[in-house]
């Protein structure tokens, strides 16, 4: 065994790349109370009193402190820069000043100027010019190919909010890597991977896959060069609690250094860092002060986050949001409770340093959770408002007991598996496409298919759902064909090489869609069915407003009359046709609902396997089973027979079609919901 891993219980982590397996091996579950934690040192007071000065400065500025626009970020294009070097635990800045907010044009140079307009206009145009003429973003490669069908939809708003202008987020690099093994022992592990992908009969996406190796390989290389000049050497394990915490931060700042995506989480740490803590209080080479220091420190350096943003985008999301979600507590698959004293500590923050909306400190419940620790954790809810919750429950039997939430509710396995994200489709202006024949009533412009509009006076429940129905067919094809031209530019212009070289080569990858205008559509649905509409026309015959005769259950008020409408609609955009057949979904499973802006986020898992390496997986996964959880194992089962199910499925299309030539890259997967 490694020095550095001195006292550690030994297990197929230290042969392998498994921060689940140490994890499992080496942390100490707390059932006690909170009476151990410790006040904020002399270090945080003064370190939080800087930094509430500055934030109350940026405020005062209009939300931005201050901008860069010489330099395009990178994870080494600035030197060491601190908030007061002689007082941080932890250390690393995004760019040379604190709360300086960095310049991040690879995503779409328009939204990186419109941030500040007068400054770009007249002052940068060298830096226009190069990100116009020189370098493609991922704004324009998404324009570059995007169909007049997407592009008028986009323009009309029928889908909206798409991520073609910053980082798309939800990609949660596993940082714990960093401290556990060192960069040098990452590096070797994608060397060998970089190896395997040599092969005979190489096709396009084994050389897509060599350059993204190849690209996380450099990123490894360069969190070195940039830990050096903070003067620390991160090329080997971390030796104690202090490194683990710093090594683990400059992992997660390497990330935030290249990717401005609306979904920077930090993951699920505490446990982790807890087994370091523990290991130096016992051999007496850390206090229980120190360690809350350092903790307050690295919490500090989280709610320090910060990315230029547009206007309209503030306008949408109050608070500056970063979703730097960070999560304690939950249960492991064999019923242990996963509270640590750390996360104790973690939730101490609110209380050393006061509330902060990051990072989102998300508390993974189950009703089995130690009462101690229920108690402690719904003081502070009760006190600061800062604590979210997710069912730990629900997302154990499918992600297992090392998965984080990335963003704010949905979930992915740590280190192995990433969420592309994007986007809404507005089905309440879709319902309004239905009523008239996909015209748009605001442009009058034909977005939708042409089809027969309703001319009635008042709305037919049936009538309306029927062609309702059909519209939801047309936006579901048309929003999953748009998001994947938008990730497949993202890969190819916008690439997360930091935080992907911090996941699994072998990379499950996912689809995160949302829904916008719900609980007004359900309310007009019930309107319809329980009331009388009466629809008001301008002089072209487009419905522009309506009249409701009479009450009707609303949508929210546990009313199992609107309930069953919602389920309903959620249900049928779900198993919408053009969704089932899409050849690049395998799955689809409800994550969450997200009440305050009624969004339903619904998990795709996205089909990029070819039958030759799906085997391949489960035969690694048939080689690990005796080490992995039944639960893991019965997943990956669960996934084979799904592909299998889908193969059969596309040959018998095949057969009664007649048109088609079977081959790996056309098979059409069968769609399963959780």
């Amino acid at each position: 065994m490694r020095e550095e891993w001195t006292n550690f219980a030994g297990g197929k982590w230290e042969s392998d790349i498994d921060v689940r397996d140490f994890i499992q091996k080496n942390y100490t579950p707390y059932d006690g109370d909170q009476s151990f934690l410790e006040g904020p040192t002399e270090a945080t007071d003064k370190l939080w009193g800087e930094l509430k000065e500055l934030q109350k400065e940026e405020r005062a500025k209009g939300g931005v402190l201050d901008m860069e626009t010489e330099v395009v970020s990178g994870i080494t294009a600035y030197g060491a820069a601190y908030l007061d070097k002689d007082l941080e635990k932890v250390v690393g800045l995004q760019t040379d000043k604190p709360l300086k907010r960095a310049f991040m044009p690879y995503g779409g140079i328009k939204m990186a100027e419109a941030v500040m307009p007068d400054v770009w206009l007249h002052s940068k145009p060298k830096l226009h010019e190069i990100f116009t003429k020189y370098h493609k973003t991922h704004n324009q490669g998404v324009f570059d190919i995007y169909t007049p069908e997407m592009k008028l939809a986009r323009h009309n708003k029928i889908l909206t909010g798409l991520p073609d202008t910053y980082g798309r987020g939800r990609i949660v690099g596993d940082y714990r890597r960093v401290a556990l093994y060192g960069i040098d022992r990452l590096i070797e592990g994608k060397k060998e991977d970089f190896a395997e992908t040599n092969r005979q009969g190489m096709r396009r996406g084994d050389f897509q896959l060599r350059e993204e190796i190849a690209d996380q390989i450099r990123a490894l290389n360069d969190m070195k060069e940039m830990a050096l000049s903070y003067g620390f050497d991160i090329s080997q394990p971390a030796k104690n609690a202090a490194e683990a915490v710093q090594w683990l931060y400059f992992g997660y700042l390497a990330a935030i250094k290249t990717q401005n995506g609306a979904a920077m989480s930090v993951g699920r740490v505490s446990t982790f860092l807890d087994i370091y803590i523990e290991r130096d209080l016992e051999n007496g080479t850390l206090t229980e002060s120190q360690a809350q220091e350092l903790v307050d420190h690295f919490v500090m350096k989280c709610r320090m986050v910060k990315f230029a943003r547009i206007e309209s985008y503030n306008q949408l999301f109050s608070g500056d949001p970063v979703w730097a979600t960070l999560e304690v507590a939950g249960l492991g698959i064999d019923g242990r409770s996963m509270v640590t004293k750390n996360d104790y500590r973690f939730l101490h923050t609110l209380e050393n340093m006061g509330p902060s909306p990051e990072p989102n400190l998300t508390v993974l419940y189950s009703s089995r959770l130690p009462e101690n620790f229920k108690k402690y954790a719904a003081h502070i809810s009760v006190t600061t408002s800062s604590i979210q919750y997710e069912n730990d429950d629900v997302m154990r039997p499918v992600w297992g007991d090392d998965y984080s939430i990335c963003c704010c509710v949905s979930a992915t396995q740590t280190g192995k598996e990433i969420q592309f994200f994007g986007a809404r489709a507005n089905l309440a202006k879709c319902l309004l496409y239905a009523i008239n024949g996909g015209i748009d009533e605001k442009t009058k412009m034909q977005v939708g298919p042409e089809y027969t509009p309703i001319t009635s006076e008042y709305l037919d429940y049936d009538e309306v759902i029927k062609k309702y129905d059909t519209m939801m067919d047309w936006l579901a094809h048309l929003y999953v064909g748009t998001l994947n031209m938008i990730h497949y530019m993202h890969d190819k212009y916008y690439y997360e090489a930091a935080e992907m070289a911090l996941i699994d080569t072998d990379v499950r990858r996912t689809f995160a869609t949302g829904i916008a205008g719900f609980s007004h559509v359900v309310d007009s649905l019930s309107a319809i069915k329980y009331a009388k509409v009466k629809v008001i026309r301008d002089e072209d015959g487009i419905a522009v407003d309506f009249e409701t005769e009479g009450d009707f259950p609303r949508y929210g008020n546990n009313d199992e009359r609107a309930d069953k409408i919602a389920v309903d609609l959620l249900k049928t955009f779900m198993l919408s046709s053009s969704i089932a057949t899409h050849t690049e979904i395998q799955s689809l499973q409800l994550l969450s609902l997200q009440s305050h802006q009624m969004l339903f986020t619904v998990r795709l898992q996205v089909h990029f396997l070819t039958a030759e390496k799906q085997a391949n997986h489960f035969h690694r996964v048939l080689t690990q089973a005796t080490v992995q959880s039944r639960t893991v194992f019965l997943l990956h089962l669960t996934l084979l027979l799904s592909f299998l199910t889908s193969t059969l499925l596309t040959v018998f299309q095949i057969l009664r079609q007649s048109t088609r030539v079977l081959s790996d890259t056309t098979m059409t997967s069968v769609l399963t919901t959780s």
